[in-house]
């Protein structure tokens, strides 16, 4: 029956990414925190693995969206690799931050960052800086560190972030897009090893994991969302943006209200 959840999940979150243009890690990570909270698993880890499980997954959607991104010269590599360096980096020190993090307080900072993302998406817009210079190597490594820190933590590919440093840096909106979207593959791998990495002893993890990673989580929702994003991506040109944007806000706002609530209740604090 988890299996059917898993494909179920994998295949919203394709469709949402094909529909909103984002990666499916703000749909995935709410959906697994929902999935082990109902089959009983402990608190302590269901945050955790929800975001290790989700860090994996992107790593599949990364690679397909990036290529499609290439073949239209959408990617800017020499961009890409500066930022490489601080996104593995970053990334990497997200996962041990988050290793350290008691469950339901990681639980309720997804729903925080969820709900920022919804206010981005409903409220303000990313602006180009044609023309601009390219801010330096050192500039584009650092704000790989940080991107990197946060995806990992919250078990995002990062566009929500990587895409208005981009703009702002210089580079037209679909550049911006494409070399987002590349940059997502090094948060990925990074984020997920060192998701199973810190977890490999922890006490309470389901059979079949690998630290946190749930493999029969990574397998099913990976197939489902590489296969049904295609479709979301041609209702996208069917349906109004403007639409279809707050659709993805709104939504988010549900999901990070109920992860917020819930992470702030099982601590007590409300």
């Amino acid at each position: 029956m988890m299996i059917l959840w898993f494909l179920l999940a994998g295949t919203f979150a394709g469709v949402c990414a094909g529909l909103f243009g984002v990666g499916g890690g703000m749909i995935i990570v709410p959906a697994l925190v929902w999935m082990f909270t109902a089959y009983g698993y402990s608190p302590d880890i269901i945050a955790h693995l929800a975001v290790g499980t989700s860090l994996a997954t992107i790593m599949v959607t990364s690679i397909s969206s990036l290529t499609a991104h290439h073949k239209r010269g959408g990617v800017r590599w020499e961009v890409w690799k500066n930022m490489a360096i601080g996104l593995v980096v970053g990334s990497l020190l997200g996962a041990a931050v988050a290793d350290q993090m008691n469950g339901l307080m990681l639980q309720a900072l997804i729903g925080v960052a969820a709900l920022l993302v919804a206010f981005k998406m409903l409220f303000l817009s990313n602006k180009e800086n044609l023309g601009r210079p390219l801010p330096s190597a050192p500039v584009q490594i650092g704000a790989g560190s940080g991107i990197g820190m946060a995806s990992a933590i919250f078990g995002i590919g990062g566009g929500s972030l990587t895409v208005p440093f981009l703009t702002w840096a210089g580079l037209p909106m679909r550049q911006a897009v494409g070399t987002s979207a590349a940059c997502g593959l090094p948060i990925a791998l990074a984020g997920a090893a060192g998701f199973a990495w810190f977890g490999q002893d922890v006490i309470g993890l389901p059979s079949g994991a690998i630290g946190f990673v749930h493999v029969t989580g990574f397998i099913c929702i990976s197939i489902a969302s590489f296969i049904t994003a295609k479709l979301g991506a041609k209702w996208a040109h069917q349906l109004p943006a403007a639409t279809l944007k707050k659709g993805f806000g709104a939504l988010l706002v549900i999901a990070g209200s109920q992860l917020l609530w819930s992470g702030l209740k099982g601590m007590g604090v409300i």
